[in-house]
């Protein structure tokens, strides 16, 4: 399987260094400033569904994998997943369910309607060590890391930014694994106390937490410009475990396998999902997914008050929000308002035309955006193709979340965090008879405590060793947006 950029001037087939998984496994952006995207998407059969339906997770993940992952022997892949996905990593699950699933579902609501029945089913990725969905591809990422560095004896300086989630999800992987350091950049004052401290309180001599005075576009756009410059990040042995990494990207469609399978008997069958949506890395998996095969009716990306997303899936009207205009909510690990990883659907959307895509995202860096609508003066009318790869969308607010959590808690007698909330409410807008509505879980509830607190006027419940994270000691730094200091900062950490 070899990749191509979504910006390349030449297919993969022509270039005279064809890339394969591992050869972009540690980056990020293609050095031309595009995103990687395997050169066709692998298809699935349908007799390969009737088999991964008996499969555990780990083997499940294999076989998806193994399909990307070509140049990985295939014995070193399976030890992989196998290392990855156990109970004893995913152990954080709910009372009443298995561990040993690692994305269990539940059956949230069933109800009679003209022609069948509905179905709201809620998929759990929140169990691993830091409570996030980001955890899914994560761990499965150290690994790999740890793996590839092993075989070269080669270091990395994994550069990211977070909105919440991904920064203790990425540390908490890769802490103490050998070559590997982490800088991470979060937006000041703009998380949860919970993810704050998960990250702040890390003493691991690899670990640099780096708050910046911003939001969270500020810190992506930060680690875009350091991985454009080729010969710093050459240099500084720059790599990415952001959503733009593709390695993160196809270790999430696994789940989206997983949770069609156990929400069916046969092939014959679909099912939706909706997605929680902010920087459409997550949702992107599905798209995927789709791609390859999988039975899936609608993608429905639910957003916050921050809807950049849900605009361009109503309208054609891709336009991005100032720092300025990107509210702070109650789901702030959604407060994105440039996608990063919407450039590979768009990629998708116009036909694979390179040469499209790089103009689309040169006016997004001049002029704020683009329009595919087809009106007069739009930039093209490829948002009438949407349809045809399912997406649907939908918004919800601050009141949304509240009443969304307070309904779940009375109705079901399970808490949920903010973001699933975001999700359920915009699901229920989508329902059709006789297809399944996925949800997909972004976190547990107590990552978001204050808000909790808020809806139900009593503390969310704790997974065992997370009692009194915020009281633990903290070590970061401040900075501001300057580029050429965080560069340096980097530099002097590494030795480099």
């Amino acid at each position: 399987m070899h990749y191509v950029s979504t910006r390349a001037d030449q297919a993969p087939s022509q270039s005279q260094q064809p890339q394969q998984f591992s050869d972009i496994l540690l980056g990020g952006l293609a050095p031309d400033g595009g995103l990687y995207l395997p050169e066709h998407y692998p298809q699935v059969s349908g007799a390969e569904l009737d088999a991964w339906r008996r499969l555990s997770y780990a083997d499940l993940a294999f076989e998806i994998l193994k399909k990307f992952a070509t140049d990985i022997p295939a014995a070193d892949l399976k030890a992989l997943t196998a290392k990855t996905y156990t109970k004893a990593v995913y152990r954080n699950a709910r009372a009443g369910e298995n561990a040993a699933d690692i994305t269990p579902l539940r059956v949230l609501e069933e109800n009679l309607v003209k022609g069948g029945s509905t179905t709201l089913i809620l998929q759990a990725l929140s169990n691993g060590p830091t409570l996030a969905f980001k955890d899914m591809a994560m761990q499965l990422l150290g690994n790999l890391f740890e793996y590839t560095l092993a075989k070269t004896g080669a270091e990395l300086n994994i550069f990211g930014a977070t909105s919440g989630d991904t920064g203790s999800a990425a540390e908490y992987a890769m802490r103490g694994k050998k070559g590997i350091r982490v800088f991470m950049l979060s937006p000041h004052k703009k998380m949860s106390a919970f993810q704050t401290a998960q990250m702040f309180s890390l003493q691991d001599p690899n670990i640099h937490n780096i708050a910046v005075e911003g939001v969270f576009d500020d810190c992506q756009d930060m680690v875009k410009a350091v991985s454009n410059d080729l010969p710093y990040k050459a240099r500084q042995k720059i790599g990415t475990v952001n959503s733009i990494n593709w390695a993160r990207v196809v270790a999430q469609v696994v789940y989206y396998f997983r949770g069609y399978l156990a929400a069916t008997t046969s092939n014959e069958q679909k099912v939706s999902f909706t997605v929680p949506s902010g920087n459409f890395g997550n949702i992107c998996a599905g798209h995927i997914a789709r791609m390859m095969g999988l039975p899936i009716s609608k993608l429905v990306a639910a957003t916050n008050e921050n809807d950049v997303l849900d605009e361009f899936f109503r309208t054609g009207v891709y336009r991005v929000r100032k720092s300025s205009e990107t509210y702070h909510t109650s789901s702030p690990s959604m407060d994105i308002s440039k996608a990063s990883n919407f450039e590979r659907f768009v990629y998708d959307l116009v036909g694979r035309d390179s040469a499209r895509v790089k103009a689309l995202f040169a006016k997004v860096d001049t002029h704020g955006g683009f329009d595919l609508s087809g009106k007069p003066g739009s930039d093209g009318d490829e948002f009438k193709l949407v349809a045809k790869y399912g997406f649907k969308s939908g918004k919800s607010t601050h009141k949304d979340r509240l009443d969304t959590i307070r309904d779940v808690a009375d109705d079901y007698g399970i808490t949920i965090d903010t973001h699933t909330a975001d999700g359920i409410k915009v699901a229920r807008e989508h329902m059709e008879a006789n297809v399944p509505m996925i949800v997909l879980e972004t976190a547990l509830a107590a990552k978001f405590n204050e808000t909790i607190l808020d809806a139900l006027g009593v503390d969310a419940e704790r997974p065992n060793g997370f009692e009194n994270i915020e009281d633990l000691p903290q070590k970061f730094v401040v900075m501001d947006t300057d580029v050429a200091k965080m560069q340096a900062y980097i530099a002097a950490h590494t030795g480099l």
